[in-house]
Formats: structure tokens, C-alpha cells, sequence
């Protein structure tokens, strides 16, 4: 199976021109230090998998960010990773220029640590779903799955208040066909790592 992913290639060619070097540099360095990683897109975002999820980044139009699937289980010996909440801005903070990422080295230990995790099959405890969102609020499973593929939309979702978290579980299940669906699903989990409501725009 190809480990490189064409689609993650074609995102990267899209991207800002500032957030090219530092998606190339990160793509680079998770090949090196887990040459098994295998590359795909999930919900519009490019994300490595070995045994399962281990990390994601993604551009927007002012910086990019990274993710790790298990940071919460990481030991974070250097005291890097910034716990995801209202800023959303991924486990290293917004990323605008190749100088805020740690050096090579220390963010090679840091993806072959999150591979250990998936090679011992140690998982995140589920987070109880009842105290997140309220029970007349149902979140299909596809939503579900879409933010947990994103740990920094996830926390964002579940920091959320219930009508903000309403808001976007409407739109999305909302939509008339399939592909606006999934459309939807992927604007949503951008906004969200992006701290954002559904409604921002309208918000001075």
C-alpha cells in the first residue's frame, strides 16, 4: 500500500504560501521517524496513521497546526504540548513560521512516542458522552467520528456551549444530500480547531 497520499500532496500545494515549508517539514519529519506511517485525508485534512490515528496538521489562512490523536497519554518530558481548549490552536500553538516548531530531534521523539501508544494498543478513556452533550441533542455517529479524528475539534466541541454545540450538529444533519453533508462536516471541524461557532461571522 502507498504510504504517501497524492491528496495530502494537492493540500499542500493549496495551502498559503507561508504554511508550505512548515507542512512539508512536518510531513517529512513523521516519515523519518516512523518510515511504516501511512498518510490519507480525513475530513478534509491531511492525517497519519499507524495501527490507528496518530497525528494530523492542518493550514488556515493565518497559521497551522498539529495534532496528536493520544496527547494526553504522552509523557511530554519537554513540557511542549499546549492542551487544546478555547483557542484550538493544535498541541504545539499556532504555527506561523518553521521557528515555532521544537527542533527536529525532539519532534521526532514526540511522533515516535505517539507511535508507541498505537503499537501497544493503549487507548484514550472515552469521555462520557451524557455530561458533554445533553441528552435531547443527538449527535449522529459520522459527527462523532469526525471530531475524534481531530482532537483539537473535539475539545473545542465538547467546551462549547449546548446551543453552540446545537447550532452545528443542525447544519450538518441538515443538509439535502450527501455531499453538502460532508461538506458541512468538513467546514465544521475546520471552524471548530479554529475556535470558532458556527455563527462567528455574525459575531462583533
Amino acid at each position: 500500500m502507498q504510504k504517501r497520499d497524492p491528496r495530502v500532496d494537492k493540500y499542500i500545494l493549496e495551502a498559503a504560501d507561508f504554511a508550505r515549508p512548515i507542512l512539508i517539514h512536518l510531513r517529512e519529519l513523521i516519515h523519518i521517524a516512523c518510515p511504516e506511517i501511512r498518510e490519507t485525508i480525513k475530513w478534509g485534512i491531511p492525517h497519519f496513521d499507524y495501527k490507528g490515528t496518530v497525528c494530523n496538521m492542518a493550514s488556515f489562512k493565518q497559521h497551522c497546526s498539529f495534532g496528536f490523536w493520544k496527547a494526553s497519554l504522552m509523557t511530554d518530558n519537554n513540557g511542549l504540548l499546549e492542551k487544546v481548549g478555547k483557542t484550538a490552536m493544535g498541541h504545539f500553538g499556532q504555527l506561523r513560521h518553521l521557528g515555532n516548531l521544537p527542533s527536529d530531534e525532539v519532534f521526532k521523539e514526540y511522533i515516535r512516542e505517539a507511535v508507541r501508544l498505537n503499537k501497544e494498543n493503549i487507548k484514550v478513556a472515552a469521555k462520557p458522552r451524557a455530561s458533554a452533550i445533553k441528552k435531547d441533542l443527538e449527535v449522529p455517529d459520522y459527527f462523532i467520528k469526525a471530531l475524534e479524528a481531530v482532537p483539537m475539534a473535539q475539545e473545542q466541541f465538547h467546551n462549547f456551549s449546548y446551543s453552540h454545540k446545537k447550532e452545528y450538529v443542525e447544519w450538518v444533519t441538515e443538509a439535502k444530500t450527501e455531499a453538502t453533508r460532508e461538506k458541512r462536516l468538513a467546514t465544521t471541524v475546520e471552524w471548530l480547531s479554529e475556535g470558532k461557532p458556527r455563527m462567528w461571522k455574525y459575531v462583533k
